[in-house]
């Protein structure tokens, strides 16, 4: 569990992260997003301890990272991929880590191989594409079975197979227990692997809350009909906001499907159908953020 009360970063008069306070629990996968600039690598810096709050705390499984007396065993944590000594090969990477912690070969070998790492695990690290950087980062992270994991964009430079590998494991992680903490900017991936969310914009919490609860806050109560009678449909129903699509279709904002559908019954006509119109993830991210972000093209 990682737990943020008040959190804040200072760096000189810029505030990276103002007061954040939230919980992320075991057991699911919970996202965290945030435009370009709103605090999401400084606070997962703050929550490793590699930099120190200006104000808050921010604990793991109870206890600040650097209290832990086996910190691999209690977080695994993927924040720079490259953040590698460029002349040591995959393997001896991942066994001058183990060293520290008394973990034993068998676990390396199992992990390059559990990465898709096997065949170039003895090559070094400097000449490895970003795709196969992510993996030995991903290795790194779990290598010590940790409780908890936080990862950084774990699917930047992956190919499709290597974001779907991704997205089965971190929730097996979560079904195991453990606690998953994972930024992204694809909102895309997040609508499939993410359970809960917590977003941030210019250092300041926006949202904590379910993925299915953050885009139904985004969406407007709009309904998709098709029916051979539509304009009929449309004169039936005064009291809604009728709008024509394409002929036949019809968007009708202000009443939900069971009231339209029960109206056209009444009404006999015919429908084809009935589709209540919802935003994707990235639509509801883009309408609660657009007031944060912090950077934008000309």
């Amino acid at each position: 569990m990682i737990e943020a009360t008040g959190l804040t970063k200072d760096y000189g008069e810029k505030r990276a992260v103002d007061g954040l306070g939230f919980t992320v629990q075991p057991g699911i996968v919970t996202g965290f997003l945030g435009p370009n600039g709103s605090g999401k690598s400084t606070t997962m810096r703050l929550i490793l301890g590699l930099d120190r709050p200006t104000a808050g705390d921010v604990t793991v499984n109870g206890k600040h990272y650097a209290q832990h007396p086996a910190p691999l065993h209690e977080v695994g944590a993927l924040l720079e991929a490259r953040s590698v000594h460029t002349g040591r090969s995959a393997r001896n990477h991942l066994l001058a880590l183990a060293q520290t912690h008394g973990i034993p070969r068998s676990r390396v070998d199992e992990l390059t191989d559990f990465v898709g790492l096997h065949d170039v695990a003895r090559k070094r690290a400097g000449k490895f594409s970003l795709g196969m950087g992510q993996r030995l980062g991903l290795a790194t992270a779990l290598l010590g079975d940790p409780a908890t994991v936080i990862l950084d964009e774990p699917v930047n430079g992956l190919d499709p197979e290597g974001i779907h590998w991704i997205r089965n494991m971190l929730k097996q992680l979560a079904a195991e227990g453990r606690t998953v903490f994972v930024s992204s900017h694809l909102m895309s991936e997040m609508a499939l692997t993410a359970d809960h969310l917590i977003v941030i914009g210019r250092g300041k919490l926006i949202a904590d809350t379910t993925v299915e609860e953050f885009v139904r806050r985004a969406s407007r109560n709009v309904v998709r009909v098709r029916s051979p009678q539509a304009l009929k449909l449309g004169d039936v129903l005064k009291d809604a906001k009728v709008t024509q699509v394409e002929p036949g279709v019809l968007e009708i904002e202000g009443l939900d499907a069971a009231v339209i559908g029960d109206t056209a019954l009444a009404h006999q006509i015919a429908i084809h159908e009935l589709t209540p119109v919802q935003a994707s993830l990235e639509e509801a991210f883009m309408e609660l953020t657009q007031d944060d972000v912090e950077y934008r093209a000309a």
